[in-house]
């Protein structure tokens, strides 16, 4: 049987942008101003991390996982 690429897909974007919103919590420095923060490194940092998340998603999502029909 093949993957559900739909299901596939829906994973891999969940992981990717939680992937995104940690990395950019942790390139923001706490107690920084607003101002103060690189937001164009921010982004660059958090972006390649989302594209890493996608491309390690396509060694396989154990949620989507398709199982052999158990034998009856």
């Amino acid at each position: 049987m093949g993957r559900d690429w739909k299901a596939w897909i829906k994973a891999a974007l969940v992981r990717a942008v939680k992937t995104f919103a940690q990395t950019m919590s942790g390139v923001i420095v706490v107690g920084a101003a607003v101002s103060e923060i690189d937001w164009l490194r921010a982004l660059s940092v958090s972006g390649v991390a989302f594209v890493a998340s996608i491309l390690t998603s396509l060694a396989g999502l154990p949620e989507v996982e398709t199982k052999p029909p158990a034998d009856e």
